[in-house]
């Protein structure tokens, strides 16, 4: 009785953790989120499909979501999945791989691979940047992070040629707080790969 009763709370363990992961906006932070907890809690590796996949599935959904993704991780991600799926000797394995496969079908995962998170919200694949045309030099950008991303003169109108505002990416930190404040919309959230932000 005792041993089902465990098992039990490891189930309702994963049904939270699935609950949880599906709070998250990008698919693939979905999908690194629960395997993250469930190498935490409830896997009990008893069985090596399901034990040694979820390690790895875990460096594979990293490297996406860190922008060091290719297609051999995306590949490898199917075929772990599908093994766990198969062979996992419980249900919690055959879960967390069946997590995993339900998006690879989307095309989510290959995207980041080639760089793109199409909910713009993996660090590494997004950058804020400021359109020129539409910023007025007001400084509120620059007054508004904390980590010195945002290098420019404030306009004055007896000056002409001051430095216009621009992020430094290497410092921006992409925590939003620039695009909250610029009054003309200046600031927008691009694909880190784009040449030019979308809709410019």
């Amino acid at each position: 009785m005792p041993e089902q009763i465990k098992e039990q709370t490891k189930e309702l363990k994963v049904d939270d953790i699935k609950a949880a992961a599906e709070e998250k906006g990008c698919p693939v932070q979905k999908a690194l989120y629960f395997v993250n907890e469930f190498l935490a809690g409830p896997m009990c590796g008893r069985c090596f499909p399901c034990m040694m996949g979820s390690y790895e599935a875990r460096i594979r959904l990293q490297n996406l979501v860190e922008g060091r993704g290719s297609d051999a991780d995306v590949l490898a991600l199917g075929r772990i999945a599908a093994d766990m799926v198969e062979a996992s000797f419980c249900k919690k394995g055959k879960d967390t791989g069946r997590f995993i496969l339900d998006w690879i079908a989307t095309g989510v995962y290959k995207e980041h691979a080639e760089g793109h998170c199409p909910d713009m919200q993996c660090q590494a694949l997004i950058e804020y940047r400021i359109i020129p045309g539409k910023c007025i030099s007001c400084g509120a950008c620059k007054n508004a992070c904390k980590f010195l991303a945002i290098h420019g003169e404030q306009g004055k109108s007896y000056k002409s040629g001051y430095l216009p505002f621009e992020i430094r990416q290497l410092r921006c930190t992409r925590c939003g707080e620039c695009i909250k404040v610029c009054p003309t919309g200046a600031v927008v959230l691009v694909a880190a790969k784009a040449s030019e932000p979308v809709g410019v």
